[in-house]
């Protein structure tokens, strides 16, 4: 596996990846993440089904998450711009927690890592935004990618 950074390059610079030569293959990642709330505060949004004056607070979760993973490019400077055939979120209550899965698919020359990655932060955020008139204890916890396909090395964490 190559240890080396591979958006800066000799002088220490910031540079974008050449992904002109690498094969087009399909690519998907999945990533996950948590929103966790004081008890009281989950008995609260779970006994209104996750609705509050704003609208529900999941599919506002999920649509956000889906304009973030399609302006990941926009976001993080040294990402390529890419044609995304598959982005699927859920968001699914657990015991005092949210838990947010994001999968992104494309068929491209480089990976969606942090498509996947962006689409559960910007998911988790939301939530956070329409929840804190209720309580500033939550906690946006275990940002994590899951899983790669495609390219050169799959990963599975």
């Amino acid at each position: 596996m190559n240890r080396e950074l591979s958006h800066v390059d000799d002088t220490g610079r910031a540079k974008m990846v050449d992904v002109s030569n690498k094969d087009v293959s399909v690519r998907s990642a999945m990533a996950s993440g948590k929103v966790e709330f004081p008890q009281e505060v989950f008995e609260i949004l779970s006994g209104k089904d996750f609705l509050s004056k704003k609208g529900s607070i999941i599919q506002t979760a999920i649509i956000a998450g889906i304009q973030a993973v399609k302006k990941t490019w926009e976001l993080i400077p040294l990402c390529h711009q890419l044609n995304l055939s598959k982005i699927d979120i859920t968001v699914v209550p657990l015991d005092n927690a949210l838990q947010i899965n994001c999968m992104v698919k494309c068929t491209e020359r480089t990976g969606v890592e942090m498509e996947a990655l962006t689409g559960v932060s910007v998911s988790a955020l939301t939530i956070y935004d329409m929840c804190k008139a209720l309580s500033h204890d939550i906690r946006i916890t275990d940002i994590r990618l899951n899983e790669k396909t495609g390219g050169k090395h799959d990963f599975k964490g």
